[in-house]
């Protein structure tokens, strides 16, 4: 099976192949280069969910047989300011901005919010659409606390900044394997995994949820 997922980011496309090799699946992942490219997709759902089912839908129109075609919208939504930056989180800083650029203006916005109320989460909806129009949508969350300093050289995004609940390190003093096993793109890419190895049944353990068009 071919898994089509649609991004350039190379930790997401490493992430995902790591994930299928440790669970046994025989799928190969690939990136839109291989189909001609992105088909562009302008991500104005105001979802998470939204914005992966249209990224999602747009790559399928290029794909045939039992290929899949995948997409993820994530972010981190911080308490403090009723959950944004959300959807805004890779363009935090401006529509080009850097992964810097956003984690400095973060660092920057949040330097007057007292501990104790610097709570926040990473958020992560991946969407599966079939070449056939069979859709779904698996949820991904892990909790955490703003820290006011970077830690750690790893990961990527808002990770230097990010301590999740009970943890000592941020998720960027992790391993990849160790981010993997908590992150919120790993939680729904095993309820992904779970789906796929199932057989694609409608719903495994509550994690899964039909989605309409």
């Amino acid at each position: 099976m071919k898994l089509y997922l649609a991004t350039s980011n190379r930790h997401k496309i490493d992430e995902l192949r790591q994930m299928l090799a440790d669970a046994g699946l025989d799928a190969s992942v690939e990136t839109p280069d291989v189909l001609g490219g992105m088909p562009e997709v302008v991500e104005d759902a105001g979802t998470f969910s939204g914005n992966a089912l249209k990224k999602a839908r747009a790559l399928a129109t290029r794909i045939e047989g039992d290929a899949l075609a995948l997409a993820d919208d994530s972010g981190i939504c911080i308490d403090a300011f009723d959950g944004a930056p959300g959807v805004y989180s890779a363009r935090y800083a401006g529509e080009e901005a850097t992964d810097e650029a956003n984690l400095a203006k973060l660092i920057r916005e949040m330097e007057p919010i007292p501990d104790g109320s610097r709570g926040g989460r990473f958020v992560c909806h991946l969407a599966v659409v079939s070449a056939q129009g069979e859709e779904r949508v698996f949820e991904g969350v892990i909790e955490g606390e703003i820290l006011r300093e970077r830690r750690g050289a790893g990961g990527f995004g808002y990770d230097p900044v990010f301590l999740p609940l009970g943890r000592k390190r941020t998720t960027a003093e992790m391993s990849a394997a160790e981010k993997a096993e908590i992150s919120h793109r790993g939680k729904a890419t095993r309820a992904f995994l779970a789906w796929l190895q199932s057989g694609r049944a409608d719903a495994v353990n509550g994690t899964v949820a039909p989605i309409k068009p």
